[in-house]
């Protein structure tokens, strides 16, 4: 599909100024950009917009536009064919002072345009939660500090009712030949120029609000919606809610770091939940039904008779939901026998006559009756 007209693009006219066609710039990429726009063809618009202010927003790229259409942008272009062209100084070979400047700071043909959009940067906030937390997930509220846009001035840093102009240093390219002499004899090169500090614009009259800055600090605040199953480490890009762009460029991206605290009962890998329950060896013995804590509330957990200690038993759905995929994991429950330390004489008598009935002899010299009775429950 052909391109369209750059000045059809932005909306403007061939002879419109260079601030007519910022200004048109920075109302279509709002309108267009995707985190606002969710149109399906929101990010090729989008892109077509940010391309043709690339070109008309530099003097040099619009001029060869101007001039030759499309085919200016051609990375080729002005290449010729082959060596052809007049050795040296044609077009073909590129010229000797075009191979002086990439040994000596020129960078050749392609110039850095110090007033091209350019996204913010991106942040990071680190979000904590409870264990329960980031198993159901929550909404959060946050607040941080990040450069926004100056709202008095628009981001240009220039006072009201007055604008930019080209810096008159440096012809608006951000940088500056310098010459220095060296044991090779007096040698050019490029640096930042001193007065616009590489932006290519002077500001004659600096913004009251930002000082010239474009972008204020502030404390921002942001919803977040933190989704059930996140675990430790896991991340969420919040697009657009990092720091303000330059020339109209958009916002970065905040990246939120979610660090879950452990739980005292549970232990957690992915949607699977982990927990151990003491019960009396009684129990494990004769079989019970015993109430077990998850993270959705109670349940009730049927231990079969002469369970052994050790045993895992799975309660199906009473995990974490499945951060990426669907349904929910399960809890895994742990039994540990526990054996009594103090026994009154009733207690004793009756595990006695259990262990006469079990013929297991109990003698001091013998060891640990329950080591036994345990030892009972492994046989059967």
């Amino acid at each position: 599909m052909a391109k369209r007209d750059y000045y059809e693009v932005l909306g403007v006219s061939k002879g419109a100024s260079d601030d007519e066609i910022k200004k048109a710039y920075r109302k279509l990429s709002k309108k267009y950009h995707p985190d606002i726009n969710k149109e399906a063809d929101a990010d090729e618009k989008f892109k077509e917009i940010a391309e043709a202010y690339e070109v008309l927003s530099d003097a040099n790229k619009r001029a060869a536009y101007d001039q030759y259409g499309h085919a200016s942008t051609d990375p080729n272009f002005g290449a010729g064919g082959g060596f052809g062209g007049g050795g040296f100084g044609g077009s073909g070979f590129g010229g000797f002072e075009d191979i002086f400047d990439s040994f000596f700071g020129g960078g050749g043909r392609a110039r850095y345009n110090p007033n091209a959009p350019r996204q913010g940067e991106d942040l990071q906030y680190t979000l904590d939660l409870e264990f329960e937390e980031a198993v159901f997930g929550k909404q959060s509220t946050i607040r941080y500090n990040r450069k926004q846009e100056c709202e008095t001035c628009h981001g240009d840093g220039a006072k009201p009712g007055t604008s930019p102009v080209t810096c008159s240093k440096c012809s608006g390219t951000g940088s500056i030949n310098v010459e220095r002499n060296t044991p090779l004899g007096r040698i050019q090169t490029r640096s930042v120029c001193d007065v616009c500090n590489g932006t290519g614009q002077e500001i004659k009259e600096k913004c009251p609000t930002c000082v010239g800055a474009g972008h204020v600090k502030d404390r921002h605040t942001v919803k977040v919606t933190v989704p059930a199953g996140v675990e430790d480490g896991d991340q969420m890009r919040l697009s657009g809610q990092g720091e303000a762009g330059k020339n109209g460029g958009p916002y970065g991206d905040l990246y939120v770091i979610f660090r879950v605290k452990p739980s005292k009962q549970f232990q957690r890998r992915g949607a699977e939940i982990y927990y151990e329950a003491p019960i009396h060896f009684v129990q494990a013995a004769l079989g019970d039904e015993i109430q077990v804590p998850t993270v959705h509330g109670k349940v009730k957990l049927k231990i079969p008779a002469g369970t052994q200690t050790g045993t895992t038993f799975r309660i199906k759905g009473k995990g974490a939901p499945r951060l990426r995929g669907t349904g929910q994991g399960d809890q895994h429950v742990k039994v540990n026998i526990i054996t009594p330390k103090n026994l009154n004489s009733k207690q004793a008598e009756l595990l006695r006559e259990f262990a006469k009935a079990s013929d297991i002899s109990i003698t001091e010299e013998d060891g640990s009756f329950f080591n036994k009775v345990k030892d009972v429950f492994k046989k059967d």
